[in-house]
């Protein structure tokens, strides 16, 4: 069950990736939409503080069709890595939602997401998520009630984002992911439903090149990381470096 639940985290709206990203706008009789398609470098898959990729590098990309009204689908996939004893090295997202505008510093987002894992059809799962932004911060959950077969699980966090001088962004985000069972076993018999991650992230073009470098950390311990995932450097102190160019 632990190794199931390790798999299943996973998610396209966490990673930090280089894009290189094509959009076109297609008119129709229902309005113009906005086709954009993208491909990501990253030297390592995070996700809500956990690495996908046994801290290994991974390629991603995906395709999203906006239209003007708000709504938006598209599709998402990476290669992952969860060891040699488990099927599956791919992982697919499909997404549909709906966003807009509320004033000049105010919009919402919320949506579904579907995860799916070729070769393991026992990890797949749904999310539904929404979020709030108000001048550079952010508020937002994700919901499952098919995590893991019968597990319910609910991540929430708090984000901000802004420009710093030079051109520099800068992306804060501080999560909590919440299970209904306990999960998390420490080697002295105790156990954790829940666990904390954090993140800190730069960004900046140079040269037609954008550069990104982000740091991450989760407050679970060598052990309880061990028995989770069967490693225990993977929920820790991380620095994750992309490179990309928008065309």
């Amino acid at each position: 069950m632990l190794k199931k639940l390790t798999l299943a985290i996973a998610a396209a709206s966490a990673v930090t990736a280089a894009n290189f990203a094509a959009a076109e706008t297609v008119k129709s009789p229902v309005g113009d939409f906005d086709v954009t398609m993208n491909v990501g470098l990253t030297s390592d898959y995070i996700f809500r503080g956990i690495s996908q990729t046994q801290g290994d590098g991974a390629i991603q990309g995906g395709l999203d069709v906006a239209h003007e009204s708000g709504l938006y689908t598209g599709i998402w996939a990476s290669n992952v890595d969860f060891g040699d004893s488990v099927d599956g090295n791919a992982e697919f997202d499909y997404f549909l939602g709906f966003t807009n505008d509320i004033g000049e510093d105010l919009s919402y987002d919320l949506g579904w997401v579907k995860y799916d894992y070729p070769g393991n059809s026992a990890l797949n799962y749904s999310e539904y998520y929404g979020s709030f932004t108000a001048y550079g911060f952010k508020l937002g959950a994700a919901y499952s009630d098919d995590f893991a077969d019968d597990n319910t699980t609910l991540y929430s966090y708090v984000g901000y984002s802004h420009t710093l001088p030079y051109e520099i962004g800068l992306a804060l985000q501080y999560g909590n992911y919440d299970f209904k069972d306990p999960t998390f076993f420490s080697n002295s018999g105790s156990s954790e439903d829940s666990y904390r991650d954090w993140s800190v992230g730069l960004t900046k073009t140079l040269a037609g090149l954008d550069f990104g470098l982000t740091y991450s950390d989760t407050d679970l311990s060598d052990d309880e990381c061990a028995n989770f995932i069967g490693k225990d450097d993977y929920c820790g102190a991380n620095f994750v470096l992309s490179v990309g160019k928008t065309l």
